[in-house]
């Protein structure tokens, strides 16, 4: 059974991958098997990153906004390996600003950063993947799209609809061996969340809310990716894994 979960043999990008919990997702990846393309902007750190990573495959800098720059990082990968076998969507941003003070342009960076990139990643990925007749995409979404928090209008609206793309994609890309899953953590502390770690009362709001009475630990978010990125997972598509120690099941 266990052998259901080596991911020996398969190349894996993760954006997002240089700290947070794209890091921890690649760690899990590299862990079971996987050999990992680390991406982000910061090169300094992702080249630190890569050197730590057991499994690297190296790493890929680029803004997730910025098309013409993702398609020549999908170009390399289709170079230098000739395949990718799983794509984790996972880099984003999540701006706090009152709806009232809430530009445009803020609103258009945050749909473009959270979700159009998603679909042009997972688009570049799937033209890898259908020759191959296999692959694996798995979305990071949130418990935000599910739920409401005031002062990330459009974070919650990006996930939201990440929820339907990741359906839409599953069920076209489907005959082709390739399954579209998504993961939607809680509350885990990372440098996004670091504002609402550090609040008290925020601390308190979620351990009376989520029944496990804590927040995640971004490894704990390894075994859910590795899951949905291994042969275990192989009639699973569509889905939406929720990883919150109960805060979405509870009153």
């Amino acid at each position: 059974m266990t052998a259901n979960f080596d991911l020996s043999g398969r190349l894996a990008l993760v954006t997002g991958s240089s700290r947070g919990l794209g890091l921890a997702i690649a760690r899990g990846l590299a862990a079971a098997g996987a050999s990992v393309l680390l991406h982000g902007r910061d090169v300094a750190r992702l080249r630190q990153c890569a050197r730590d990573l057991p499994n690297a495959a190296g790493f890929l800098a680029f803004d997730v906004s910025d098309t013409p720059a993702m398609r020549d990082a999908f170009a390399d990968i289709q170079a230098r390996h000739g395949r990718l076998d799983i794509l984790v969507n996972n880099a984003g941003v999540i701006p706090r600003k009152p709806l009232l003070e809430t530009t445009d342009e803020d609103w258009a960076s945050v749909i473009d950063s959270n979700l159009s990139a998603y679909f042009r990643l997972s688009r570049e990925a799937a033209r890898l993947m259908v020759p191959a007749k296999r692959g694996r995409i798995i979305m990071v979404s949130s418990i935000m799209g599910f739920l409401g928090r005031p002062t990330i209008p459009g974070y919650v609206t990006a996930k939201a609809g990440l929820h339907g793309m990741t359906r839409a994609l599953a069920v076209e890309l489907a005959p082709h061996g390739i399954t579209v899953n998504a993961l939607a953590p809680g509350f885990f502390p990372t440098d996004a969340t670091d504002v609402l770690h550090k609040n008290p009362d925020f601390n308190a709001l979620i351990a009376t809310r989520a029944p496990m009475a804590r927040w995640g630990d971004p490894p704990e978010l390894e075994g859910p990716a590795v899951f949905l990125a291994s042969d275990a997972s192989s009639y699973v598509t569509g889905h939406v894994l929720v990883v919150d120690g109960g805060l979405t099941a509870a009153l």
